[in-house]
């Protein structure tokens, strides 16, 4: 049987989710919790490999099992005893033999944080990039639709991408500001690497006045990495849901 869990958890001391050979990684630790659980090796597959110091609310995983010895709605409860306190399994459900969590995924929905203020807040550091100069929100809201559609997103992709196309669907962006803390909600079919942290990123350029918000669609159809802004730092970034 396969089971599919709903993952949470604080990317700050992981190399990312994906498993690594010299550095501890989420698909280790909760691997590792597993097996501690189950008395055998499990290997996850995952919806989403984050990158390193990136967070979750919503990952999902699956792991196939021939007997599952614990109902599934105490599953989590028990697997959250071994695993580590900065990983939370939120859900645990059975979904069919042929269910794969990366391309099964209709749309997933990321969000990046802002921390926009004179100073930095040691609370909020390990959630949001620290960004001191004052921010239009205005124009970084106008700049967010932009992104809304289908478009080859080349520009947004940091280089060491393996995917073999760069057209991307944006269903939704938009710029949410409470005090001090600006939010960029993205929801899309899929996404390029390191592609929410340079959109975030050049979002910040518009706020700081560096690109007009009309120059979205310009940076778009150049299909050049240079032309958009800086990748974000990965604090801000958290992976908030999954839809099938």
């Amino acid at each position: 049987m396969k089971i599919l869990l709903t993952v949470a958890y604080d990317g700050t001391n992981y190399a990312g989710w994906q498993r690594q050979d010299n550095a501890l990684s989420v698909q280790q630790s909760l691997e590792e919790a597993l097996e501690k659980l189950l008395a055998q090796p499990i290997k996850l597959s995952a919806a989403s490999r984050t990158d390193a110091g990136v967070h979750a609310l919503g990952q999902k995983a699956v792991f196939t099992i021939e007997h599952m010895p614990i109902p599934l709605d105490r599953f989590p409860q028990a697997l959250n005893k071994f695993a580590p306190d900065d990983i939370v399994v939120c859900e645990a459900q059975q979904v069919s033999d042929e269910f794969n969590p990366r391309f099964d995924a209709k749309f997933k929905t990321y969000r990046y944080q802002i921390y926009n203020a004179r100073l930095p807040n040691p609370l909020e550091s390990r959630y949001s990039a620290f960004v001191p100069r004052p921010l239009d929100i205005e124009k970084m809201q106008q700049a967010a639709k932009k992104f809304i559609g289908t478009h080859d997103f080349a520009a947004f992709c940091a280089t060491g991408s393996s995917a073999k196309t760069t057209v991307r669907t944006i269903l939704n962006c938009e710029i949410k500001k409470d005090g001090d803390m600006i939010q960029m909600l993205v929801s899309g079919n899929a996404f390029l690497y390191n592609m929410v942290r340079i959109m975030a990123g050049t979002l910040t350029y518009v706020g700081m006045g560096k690109l007009e918000a009309d120059s979205i669609p310009n940076i778009i159809s150049s299909k050049e990495r240079p032309q958009a802004g800086k990748t974000m730092p990965p604090e801000g970034l958290t992976l908030m849901e999954i839809f099938y």
